[in-house]
């Protein structure tokens, strides 16, 4: 796939439409979530064009209770089609023989990789999808601000982003017309910080 020749194409398409065309082109799709905040946009909108979507949660555990709530409000109210995927390692264990290290130490790359990596990885080898939708946003990272709306990483899934060119006000009005609830009770401890990249989309 010529990914700048895409791009060039979905500039000026509206997220149904890119949806759309993702749709169309793909063979075994997939949605990624973890119910942070926003996430509501995307669910509805896929699954607005794709009822049957598979939907990918890798719950890591560390969730608030707010976020769980939310997720089972979303998985009710959407019907998502959904499977979730856990760490091979119980919380209560983890706590006891490794607790939640400090950033930038090997610890927490061993913690990020338990709690999230490889559940995800684990998840994509059993789905084996072409496509991926995401919510990765221009100015949410430097990392994301060098993709685009169409991204193919090394393992050769694209990687679609409808609302690539969306602001928090444009996801907000999306919200309030499609009366969907939002998630701002949001903590990831593979992040910590919103400007980090917890490894996946890398």
């Amino acid at each position: 796939m010529e990914i700048e020749k895409v791009n060039k194409e979905l500039r000026n398409k509206s997220p149904n439409e890119i949806v759309q065309w993702a749709i169309e082109h793909s063979k075994k799709p997939v949605i990624t979530t973890n119910f942070r905040p926003y996430e509501s946009a995307i669910l509805h909108l896929t699954t607005a064009v794709a009822s049957n979507l598979q939907v990918i949660w890798c719950d890591t555990g560390y969730n608030t209770s707010a976020t769980y709530r939310h997720a089972k409000e979303l998985i009710e109210k959407l019907n998502l089609n959904i499977e979730i995927y856990v760490p091979r390692q119980s919380v209560a264990y983890r706590n006891v023989v490794l607790g939640i290290p400090e950033v930038d130490t090997p610890e927490h790359d061993l913690f990020s990789h338990q709690v999230k990596l490889e559940p995800f990885q684990r998840a994509m080898n059993t789905h084996s999808p072409d496509f991926w939708f995401t919510n990765l946003r221009k100015g949410q990272t430097a990392f994301r601000n060098g993709i685009d709306i169409v991204s193919q990483g090394k393992d050769g899934i694209i990687k679609v982003s409808p609302f690539y060119n969306y602001s928090d006000e444009d996801l907000d009005l999306y919200l309030e017309k499609h009366n969907l609830p939002n998630e701002k009770n949001y903590y990831d401890p593979t992040k910590v910080l919103e400007n980090r990249e917890c490894g996946i989309h890398k």
